[in-house]
């Protein structure tokens, strides 16, 4: 036999850059089976292997139920088992307001669960706009019951203070502009702050939506739509540094948020915090942004457009909630190719797009598509006004782990040819993964393996490829394709029937 002989392929870079700069692995791409809301999932918590969901819902259903099929009924909360997904039966209703929850997080022992929201009854008893649930046996707290003026967007709690942000301007009958703390008992502590203007005109009224604290460096930084903090014009845009104890301007953060931009997310993760941004008009930042929690820089900024509602920090990895649509500037980012990605995974480190790319639609609602993230013992739930999940029908939440990989890539469509003696050529396009950057290829010539061949892809970015075979002169051979993405094989094309010229 002839010995095969590669003339070339297409370039391996991708346009704007590395297809994964430090190595960090993401979870896969393919859902895990998950049930269903009827309505928008604006939070997610975990605490003691249950996850939390609340938002604006009147029913769950079971994963692949069509909308009306199999529903429980489920006023605004529900959970679920955080390992097997299934539901339980914790399940008290949130009414009155305008009947949705905005913010959970729990208790650092995980005892209590803070709920915020626009509400005024939780299960059987009266809450104005926020509540805590004891997680042990379900039954609403009885020492918390603060009275709040109006909607709760954001909760962060520490051993002994409960921090609220939201639209209000009174907690517990005194002052207290869009941000305050409580003791776990529902007793005001002194933390106070000026919460004044808005950039975005569009909604005029301001708000803390996000807020995350730093125990560590008595710390409290909040995000919304804001232009002063205390007074600080100028100096103070959407983001702010707050001590926690007397709500004290301790970082300005001045120039991260464009004036037409607002904070929609905020965490930490004990070493850094994370930012996610929304903007209306030109000029905008749609993005994320990671700074140093010990001195309040600035580690990395991406320029994404379509507003990030949700971020999340996991081994070396952010993940986010969005509506990108161009991510140009930004290593191993896409232009504007006139579709939404709801979901990206960027390494901490450089902030490079890494290949993670399962999504959705936009959905019901707003119709941003993902609203909120948490991770639970390694599983990342998602949660948001989406009706699909990587094309199928799937509504509110959706879940992905660490493995197994089920999904192939497509086979792509090969041709072949001969115009030179004793020589095929065969072409075909780059296919892509949900998942991984760089796809095997494995051609075979008579049924018999041949060889292979490597190279990165994404779905914006699939490079024509292309293998040149010596064979004797006028042997005719027939060819086909297959790919891997290391663990999944795609079922193998053609054949294709080449003669090659004399």
């Amino acid at each position: 036999m002839i010995a095969a002989a590669v003339l070339g392929t297409a370039s391996t870079a991708l346009a704007a850059g590395p297809a994964q700069a430090t190595g960090e692995s993401t979870l896969t791409a393919d859902p895990l089976s998950t049930w269903q809301t009827d309505g928008i999932v604006w939070s997610l918590a975990y605490a003691k292997g249950i996850v939390y969901v609340g938002g604006r819902f009147d029913h769950i259903r079971p994963p692949g139920a069509a909308p009306g099929t199999g529903e429980v009924a489920r006023e605004n909360f529900a959970a679920f088992d955080a390992k097997t997904g299934q539901p339980l039966s914790c399940a008290p209703a949130f009414s009155g307001g305008t009947e949705t929850i905005r913010a959970m997080k729990p208790s650092p022992d995980g005892s209590l669960l803070y709920i915020g929201g626009s509400f005024g009854k939780a299960g059987p008893v009266g809450r104005s706009n926020t509540a805590a649930l004891n997680t042990a046996d379900c039954t609403i707290d009885g020492d918390f019951k603060p009275t709040v003026s109006s909607t709760v967007r954001a909760l962060d709690v520490t051993d002994d203070a409960v921090y609220l942000g939201g639209q209000f301007d009174t907690v517990q009958g005194q002052t207290r502009e869009r941000v305050a703390a409580l003791r776990p008992d529902g007793t005001l502590l002194p933390f106070k702050a000026t919460i004044r203007g808005s950039s975005i005109s569009n909604d005029p009224t301001p708000g803390v939506n996000a807020l995350t604290v730093v125990p560590q460096l008595n710390k409290v930084i909040i995000g919304g739509r804001f232009t002063s903090v205390n007074g600080s014009v100028l100096t103070v845009h959407a983001l702010a540094g707050l001590d926690a104890t007397t709500g004290k301007v301790v970082n300005n953060f001045t120039g991260w948020i464009p004036q037409r931009s607002a904070v929609k997310a905020l965490v930490n993760d004990g070493t850094n915090f994370y930012v996610g941004a929304e903007g209306t008009g030109g000029g905008v930042f749609d993005g994320r942004i990671a700074g140093r929690l010990s001195d309040g820089s600035q580690i990395w900024k991406d320029t994404c457009l379509g507003a990030t509602q949700a971020v999340l920090p996991y081994k070396g990895v952010l993940y986010s909630g969005s509506h990108a649509h161009n991510c140009s500037d930004t290593p191993g980012g896409f232009t504007d190719i006139g579709n939404r990605q709801h979901f990206l995974a960027q390494s901490i480190s450089d902030k490079t797009i890494l290949p993670w790319f399962p999504d959705t639609n936009d959905g019901i609602g707003e119709q941003i598509g993902p609203r909120a993230l948490t991770m639970a013992d390694g599983i990342l739930w998602a949660g948001g006004e989406f009706t699909t999940v990587n094309d199928a029908p799937q509504q509110g939440l959706t879940r992905f782990a660490a493995g197994p990989d089920t999904g192939a890539p497509q086979v792509p469509l090969m041709s072949g040819s001969s115009t030179s003696r004793g020589r095929v050529t065969l072409n075909w396009k780059a296919s892509w993964d949900r998942d991984n950057g760089s796809l095997t290829y494995r051609i075979y010539r008579d049924g018999a393996y041949l060889t292979s061949l490597a190279k990165e892809s994404r779905y914006w970015n699939r490079p024509d490829m292309s293998y040149t075979d010596t064979v004797e002169p006028g042997s005719q051979h027939r060819y086909s394709l297959e790919v891997t993405d290391g663990t999944n094989v795609s079922g193998r094309n053609g054949p294709v029937y080449v003669t090659a010229r004399n």
